[in-house]
């Protein structure tokens, strides 16, 4: 089975943690954008392909299944690329920390823009810098200390084994990381599990092939994590 994954060139995005899952696993899949360009997902976004139409990419292509949102692809793929236990409760579980994963992901998205999504950064940096302010002293700590004590209580896993959770949360630290650097060295002495796992993703011999390779883009700022010093506490020059 040959996976067709969908989403945009030229940045990372919400397309990572899917990508991230199928490099991992050795899956054998075409990143079909990188290959034809963007305009090959319009027949499926304008609905013009059978089936259900996805909303937005990321999307999957297995077979006559088109499978859409972060979340429900990886639910898709993880027992199909063993990465979830075997279980309905173990499935449910993996679904459930990768939507509350997908809830920090809007979060992140929406401190730099808080206002509209379809507008410049530069027309809500001044809303941006308050959005950002409530990220970095309020949610982060909440979430990465909900995801810190997942982790523990898994033995350095969110489920007990590695599984694409542990893939996710990999991505969503390298991300912040990314974009809000002081921040998250603050945060360092609360969070040694995340930091321990994604220590261990990295090292994982297919995941450290794929960071070493082309096909990992780097962070830049027009994806999901973007580094705009003033947001992250600094002084807006």
């Amino acid at each position: 089975m040959t996976y067709q994954l969908y989403y945009w060139t030229g940045i990372q995005g919400r397309g990572e943690f899917v990508r991230l899952a199928l490099e991992d696993a050795s899956a054998d899949y075409v990143d079909v954008a990188r290959v034809d360009g963007d305009d090959a997902m319009q027949p499926f976004l304008n609905g013009d392909r059978t089936g259900a139409r996805p909303f937005a990419p990321p999307f999957l292509v297995s077979g006559d299944l088109v499978v859409a949102q972060v979340a429900n692809i990886l639910h898709f793929l993880g027992p199909r690329l063993d990465l979830v236990p075997e279980g309905e409760a173990a499935r449910l579980q993996a679904l459930q920390l990768q939507l509350t994963i997908a809830d920090l992901v809007t979060e992140i998205h929406d401190s730099h823009h808080p206002i509209a999504s379809a507008a410049y950064y530069e027309d809500q940096k001044d809303a941006a810098k308050r959005r950002a302010s409530d990220l970095r002293t309020n949610r982060l700590p909440k979430f990465l200390g909900y995801f810190e004590q997942v982790v523990d209580r898994g033995n350095g896993h969110a489920l007990g084994t590695h599984s694409y959770v542990d893939l996710s949360l990999f991505q969503l630290i390298r991300g912040l990381d990314y974009a809000y650097p002081k921040a998250m060295q603050a945060l360092v002495p609360k969070v040694p599990q995340l930091r321990k796992l994604e220590a261990r993703i990295a090292a994982r011999p297919n995941i450290a092939t794929y960071l070493a390779s082309e096909r990992r883009l780097a962070f830049n700022t027009q994806g999901i994590f973007r580094q705009y010093p003033e947001l992250d506490g600094g002084i807006d020059g």
